[in-house]
């Protein structure tokens, strides 16, 4: 490939629309450009690296020994309404109707599809098992799309989907696409966990999410280091009463009294100014569900977590209650809600148990009820695991530290059950001549997210630093003077080459200065640079520059090719 024949719009200035780095570097090397929020124009260096991540997750699925499909961006509504999705899925789904009146979607997932076409397929159980997989554009109308290509609306996923007799046989299928799914990320250069993750509207009993580790994650993980417990944060369990948390408080019970807080709403402002600590406050936060409206309690130096509390209280529709709900229920504006007196139910974290004499708002303005006491005071419905996991938490399997982790979701794969193949028919006929439900699984890659992961971990001040399997190209030609005759010569001499030896290569035969081309180079990021000028060619001592490190070797120019050989395969 030719740098002059090849559309590398790199840019100097950082966009104003980029907001984190590998935003900024997809715009500046020229692999991006945005069409409309949340959709953006792969350029050639971008299609380059998604082929090449593509690659390796067809490579490695095959090995797993799925089959790739390839099935149609548009799904009718009938699938999804069997499916109960079509209103489930709210506003992300992007809907439109045909000339007919007749109601579509752009699928954001394949579930439906995939288990209609199974349920028209499969027969018998000499079919199964069976795991079917296609690399295709999805379609999710994000309310907030944003870091460009990692949370967009338009996007190229992976999706695979398996097909089992019995328990044991999904067992081993999503086993194997766990593996699989190591290995993809591992030959992708990146450093990752795999993570116990809640199943959200895809439905299921269980599931991993594949988080790469990196400070502009959206979401957190906790892992420990002395055993294998990883989770993400609305997975993380706590350590209860009984191991750790809450904890018995033998301290006398103190009469109730209402303290004045005026203008005093955060736990920050109303411990600061009864000049006590956080954890001796407990937040009272009123929900909505599909159920009523309830009251959760967590300590005053804790978060609660939604996701948690939803699962808790087996709820389909969980919402944090607006200024209104909040006042006709407690008498009082959000910020000074309190247990005392609600003819709600009411649920708490394990934290809360256990505690005396705090502190709650009063449910009326600018006041808080000191020396409060449950059972005394009011009654709890049910304690449960409903908070954010701490820095100073520990492991609730092993008890030892845990670590709190930023981290990207670039695969998330789901024990889905019988969940779709009851919903649309997909049955097969067992060695009795009984039918049964098939049993199923799914398992996503985000490949976009996984290139912008990449240069997440991979980058320096100058620009992206590609790890070698992913890369556009594995070599960069950098001749110094195009105008000059030898130089250009034996630039061309090289690249043909490599060329024959089957190495990915690019040559900067751009008339432009040495400067311009260096810097040029290290924003895209490829990650050997053959750079050739009069003087080393003289001296026969060729430059081959690490993109990584900056490591130099020299070599002769005869030698060059088989140096360039032994450092792709030792980066492969």
């Amino acid at each position: 490939m030719r740098y002059s024949k090849t559309l590398i719009p790199t840019l100097k200035e950082i966009p104003a629309e980029a907001e984190v780095i590998s935003h900024t570097l997809m715009l500046r090397a020229g692999m991006i450009r945005k069409l409309a929020a949340g959709i953006y124009s792969l350029l050639p260096m971008g299609v380059y690296v998604t082929k090449k991540v593509e690659g390796i997750i067809r490579e490695e699925m095959n090995r797993a020994g799925a089959q790739e499909v390839l099935l149609p961006a548009v799904q009718p509504a009938e699938l999804w309404k069997e499916s109960g999705r079509w209103e489930e899925y709210g506003k992300e789904l992007l809907r439109f109707k045909d000339r007919h009146e007749r109601d579509f979607c752009f699928g954001p997932t394949h579930e439906e599809v995939i288990t209609d076409l199974i349920s028209k397929e499969i027969r018998s159980y000499r079919q199964l098992p069976l795991n079917l997989y296609q690399i295709q554009t999805k379609f999710r109308d994000e309310i907030r799309p944003r870091f460009g290509v990692m949370r967009g609306r338009e996007f190229i996923m992976k999706d695979a989907y398996s097909f089992d007799c019995d328990e044991k046989g999904v067992d081993e299928s999503y086993n194997r696409m766990y593996d699989a799914y190591c290995r993809i990320f591992e030959r992708c250069g990146l450093k990752f966990k795999a993570v116990e993750a809640e199943t959200g509207v895809i439905g299921g009993s269980f599931s991993h999410e594949f988080m790469v580790l990196a400070d502009s994650g959206e979401e957190g993980i906790v892992f420990c280091n002395s055993c294998d417990y990883a989770a993400n944060i609305d997975r993380a369990e706590i350590r209860t009463k009984e191991n750790g948390d809450g904890g018995e408080n033998k301290e006398e019970r103190k009469e109730i009294k209402k303290a004045s807080t005026p203008g005093m709403k955060t736990v920050e402002e109303v411990s600061k100014y009864l000049k006590v600590r956080p954890q001796d406050l407990v937040k009272t936060l009123i929900f909505e569900s599909e159920n009523g409206i309830i009251a959760a309690l967590v300590r005053g130096d804790h978060q609660i977590n939604e996701t948690k509390l939803k699962r808790f209280l087996d709820s389909n529709i969980l919402l944090l209650a607006g200024d209104e709900a909040v006042r006709e229920v407690t008498g009082a504006p959000s910020g000074f809600a309190g247990p005392i007196g609600l003819n709600i139910a009411i649920f708490a974290d394990h934290g809360v148990k256990g505690m005396q004499n705090f502190i709650t708002g009063a449910n009326e303005i600018d006041a808080h009820n000191i020396n409060v006491n449950i059972g005394r005071d009011f009654e709890i419905k049910g304690y449960g695991d409903i908070r954010n996991v701490k820095e100073d938490d520990k492991c609730p399997r092993c008890g030892k530290d845990a670590n709190i982790k930023r981290g990207i979701e670039v695969g998330h794969i789901f024990k889905l059950g019988t969940k779709y193949s009851q919903m649309l028919g997909a049955t097969y006929l067992d060695s009795k001549g009984e039918e049964r439900f098939i049993i199923m699984g799914c398992y996503g890659i985000g490949v976009g997210r996984t290139v912008a992961a990449a240069i997440e971990q991979n980058h320096d001040e100058n620009g992206i630093i590609w790890p070698m399997p992913i890369a556009p190209f594995q070599v960069l030609i950098l001749p110094l003077n195009t105008n000059d005759t030898m130089v250009m010569e034996t630039s061309e001499d090289i690249y043909t080459s490599l060329i024959d030896k089957k190495i990915d290569v690019v040559i900067d035969d751009r008339d432009e200065r040495p400067g311009v081309k260096f810097k040029d180079a290290d924003l895209i990021g490829i990650p050997l640079q053959i750079i050739i000028g009069l003087r080393n060619l003289k001296e026969d001592n060729i430059e081959i520059k690490t993109r990584r490190n900056g490591e130099i070797f020299k070599c002769s120019v005869d030698a060059v090719a088989d140096k360039i050989i032994k450092l792709v395969r030792q980066d492969a």
